[in-house]
């Protein structure tokens, strides 16, 4: 048995359009197909989901902002789920695909909303109608939509662990000296989780036993000196994900964000992991920051892409790899990234 661990990232940037490649063109087929995405409305071109369906995922995962709503009224809040069901790609891809998902603000019904939000509760039943979840789930009494689910593949397995960043997330701290709009709460200050789903993910991470623990967050956990919403504006959580993180063991844990209306990849060296974390970013499905002219974040590997986009992982088990890639409109990949760990 193998007692020393190493990792290897290459980084793939695609720089001219001679070079860039299609999903479907590139014939290696993976063990299991993951794809996700973000900020989605209903009132744009759904412009991307005969690329998404073509690269045959395993499962799609709704990375927040899904329609955008921003309201308390639940009929128009229905409706507008009850639309893009009917959006003849998306249909496609739910009559053939298992769909996974967590909520962000938008389709929360409240813009940067939190545990204020007094219709938060009806909003989770519409929300969890929206994925299809059974009446009689225990989804359904839960406080919050966090779930985990396991795939199992052969004797391997993935266990996707999707966090609820609204349902308990408490005030955050305007910026009033700055041009930014949210400064970090003061250390030890509020939560993003709340206390039983941190309870909850700290069992999901230290019981599983996956090959690989893709963790979907609606907002970025590593970019956080841009002034929007992240897990940066509360720092002691930044601090307390990374512990449990590194304590659990958990393998090949990845993070998925989305929120920002641009793609990236971040990736961070963590004390006690013996891989790098990844947050893979993918935003936004139907619109993106197209006047995108920069922003610091010391954990960004590549470039920013900013236009519309999706995400895929492509995940081999006997390479004990994953393929990161951003992909736009006509199945063009903007940017990739390999991961071995090992």
């Amino acid at each position: 048995m193998k007692t020393t661990y190493f990792f290897v990232a290459t980084l793939l940037l695609v720089g001219c359009s001679s070079s860039k490649k299609s999903v479907e063109n590139e014939t290696a087929k993976s063990d299991f197909t993951l794809a996700f995405g973000s900020c989605n409305r209903i009132d744009l071109p759904n412009l991307l989901w005969d690329d998404i369906l073509n690269t045959e995922p395993d499962v799609w995962v709704w990375g927040g902002d899904n329609i955008y709503a921003d309201t308390d009224d639940m009929a128009a809040l229905r409706a507008m789920y009850n639309k893009q069901k009917e959006q003849t790609g998306y249909k496609k891809l739910a009559e053939t695909t298992d769909i996974l998902g967590t909520w962000d603000d938008h389709d929360y019904g409240l813009n940067d909303g939190g545990v204020e939000f007094e219709a938060k509760d009806t909003s989770q039943q519409e929300f969890l109608n929206f994925m299809n979840v059974p009446e009689n789930s225990p989804l359904r009494k839960r406080k919050g939509v966090y779930n985990a689910k396991k795939y199992d593949v052969g004797n391997h397995s993935i266990n996707i662990i999707i966090l609820d960043t609204r349902y308990f997330r408490t005030q955050l701290t305007p910026d009033t000296e700055t041009k930014k709009r949210i400064k970090p709460n003061e250390y030890g200050e509020g939560t993003l989780l709340g206390q039983v789903q941190w309870q909850w993910l700290q069992n999901e991470l230290n019981t599983s036993k996956s090959d690989f623990n893709i963790i979907v967050s609606s907002i970025q956990y590593l970019s956080d000196e841009h002034g929007f919403e992240a897990w940066g504006n509360f720092p002691h959580e930044v601090d307390k994900f990374a512990t449990i993180i590194a304590k659990s063991k958990a393998k090949g844990v990845v993070i998925l964000s989305g929120d920002r209306h641009i793609s990236e990849f971040s990736k961070r060296e963590i004390a006690g992991m013996d891989y790098p974390l990844i947050d893979f970013t993918s935003s936004g499905l139907t619109h993106a920051y197209k006047g995108f002219t920069g922003e610091p974040n010391k954990y960004r590997i590549g470039e920013v892409v900013f236009t519309e986009s999706f995400g895929i992982l492509e995940f081999d088990f006997t390479a004990k790899k994953v393929d990161f890639k951003i992909v736009g409109d006509n199945g063009i990949v903007l940017e990739k990234l390999e991961q071995v760990y090992e």
